[in-house]
């Protein structure tokens, strides 16, 4: 079995190597790449000579773009594997285009960041047929340890979007709590170290709360990366006539942040906009 990969970018790069240790592997990006496997020329190519296809791009943009391309070149039998996130609608109705040329689609956005992706430890939430979920779980499995099948065509986006909006509204609580500790004279470590006592220790305070104090934004997952989560997820509530305000006022700090020209810090940066620096 010969996998393609699209999207050799800061994860991508890390996500193909590593399926390449087992599966033989040709890559494409836009930019020419120094790459351990082969480069290929075009997305033709990597189209018209594998029967697997993972594709890994940053917004709904640029996969329509690479999909306007792979549509002319689909070959029966082949499965594409869009592990970019982008909105669910978008993810499903390229699939439907896909599986009307006689191949399968799987959406499969991953979770974690570049660390996970070098070592093949990401999380992927899978959206699409079960018996093509199957055929392809091996070269899956070079890239997480943690896969899970979440139901049909978009819903591994929408578990995504999801998860990510749940981390995002952690964080803003973080943010927020940490920002009135120091105003009402609580030492932060001492803040850090009380809330580990209780039900309120997470994650991302034992993750980001050293960032936050040193105030040194060192980017794992960016705030312009969780700027077009939160959109996605105002537009998931939006196509189905949801409100919740977590998930508004999320999209709304992520706008400040935007707006104030933290796009490229890591997205603990918010602390500046929920403490008005």
């Amino acid at each position: 079995m010969k996998v393609g990969f699209i999207g050799l970018g800061i994860m991508g790069l890390p996500m193909a190597t590593n399926i390449a240790k087992k599966f033989e592997l040709v890559g494409y990006d836009v930019v020419k790449k120094e790459t351990p496997f082969p480069f290929a020329s075009s997305i033709e190519e990597v189209v018209t000579t594998c029967d697997v296809v993972v594709s890994m791009v940053p917004k709904n943009e640029h996969v329509k773009s690479v999909y306007s391309e792979v549509v002319k070149y689909v070959k029966k039998g082949q499965i594409f594997i869009e592990m970019s996130t982008i909105s669910p609608s978008v993810s499903t109705e390229i699939a439907h285009q896909i599986e009307a040329l006689g191949a399968d689609m799987l959406d499969c956005p991953v979770v974690k960041s570049q660390p996970a992706a070098i070592s093949g430890t990401l999380g992927i939430y899978v959206g699409g047929k079960e018996e093509v979920f199957i055929k392809v779980k091996d070269i899956l499995s070079c890239m997480g340890c943690n896969i899970i099948r979440m139901g049909d065509h978009g819903a591994g986006l929408v578990m995504k979007i999801l998860h990510n909006s749940l981390v995002g509204q952690i964080q803003n609580g973080v943010n927020e709590i940490m920002s009135i500790g120091s105003k009402l004279g609580i030492n932060l470590n001492d803040l850090v170290t009380a809330i580990s006592y209780g039900g309120g220790q997470n994650f991302y305070m034992d993750g980001k709360a050293k960032n936050i104090i040193a105030n040194e934004y060192k980017t794992a997952f960016s705030v312009q990366n969780m700027h077009k989560d939160a959109h996605l997820a105002l537009d998931l509530l939006n196509e189905n006539n949801l409100s919740y305000p977590g998930i508004t006022n999320t999209a709304r700090v992520y706008d400040e942040a935007m707006e104030q020209g933290l796009g490229k810090e890591d997205f603990s940066a918010t602390f500046k906009v929920v403490n008005k620096e």
